[in-house]
């Protein structure tokens, strides 16, 4: 193989020692000149590592030194060099939130996994949902809402009782969070090509927050989603845990 490879790692103990071992393995480069980064962590760690990279498309391959994993491959220092030529890629479009604050600011950001909006105090959301310049919810008086990829469906998504989207389907999952009126309604999938707006009602009695994965907005006035065609990020994946097989699988999984 002679694609270039660079090695990150987060910082918890176990990662910076298997990060070790592997340059200790194996001849890496400076991320500028990688063909591939090789990112060494947990879910969070890879969702940092994308965003950290989102201008420079360099496919990256995880392995878990994490907690859950889903988004890595198995940790294992032996034959890395066979699993990056073989590995399956995988190309996600993250969502772009356009967030519109109480005093006027708009705030840009991304998100691979989720945009939520959620209640700042102990006062219900309360919220109005555009879909495509639509009015299909006029009301929704909740703990929050989120526009999940189907990446992300099997996060906060899927906590909040949302549907697994499987990757491939072109769908979003726009899922409520302890929704109290209308009190059944459990959320919707839309298409891709969807452009989202919430409008907060009562901003000043009842603040909400915009989060795009990790990155925050306090008291939003105006959320705007919708994917972001024109970024491509690319993950790799050995075939037998393949990210599109581990979403089908968590629908069978009790």
């Amino acid at each position: 193989m002679d694609k270039k490879i660079a090695i990150v790692s987060s910082g918890v103990k176990s990662a910076r020692e298997a990060k070790a071992r592997l340059k200790d393995r194996y001849k890496t480069v400076p991320i500028a000149e990688a063909d591939i980064i090789v990112a060494l962590g947990g879910d969070g760690f890879m969702l940092h590592t994308l965003h950290k990279y989102i201008s420079r498309p360099v496919p990256i391959f995880g392995m878990n030194r994490g907690t859950v994993g889903f988004l890595m491959n198995e940790y294992r220092v032996a034959g890395l060099l066979k699993r990056l030529q073989k590995a399956e890629a995988v190309k996600l479009h993250p969502l772009r939130m356009t967030a519109k604050t109480a005093s006027g600011k708009t705030v840009k950001s991304l998100a691979i996994n989720e945009v939520s909006l959620l209640r700042e105090t102990r006062q219900a959301a309360k919220l109005s949902i555009r879909v495509d310049g639509e009015v299909r919810l006029p009301e929704l008086v909740c703990d929050g809402v989120l526009v999940a990829t189907p990446a992300g469906s099997t996060a906060y998504n899927l906590s909040a009782h949302g549907p697994i989207v499987p990757i491939g389907a072109d769908l979003l999952a726009l899922t409520p969070i302890s929704a109290f009126r209308p009190r059944r309604w459990r959320g919707a999938l839309l298409p891709q090509t969807s452009k989202i707006a919430f409008q907060v009602k009562e901003p000043e009695k009842r603040p909400i927050s915009a989060v795009a994965d990790a990155f925050e907005v306090r008291d939003v006035v105006q959320v705007k989603v919708e994917v972001a065609k024109d970024i491509s990020l690319n993950l790799l994946f050995d075939h037998e845990h393949n990210l599109a097989e581990r979403i089908l699988m968590e629908q069978f999984t009790s």
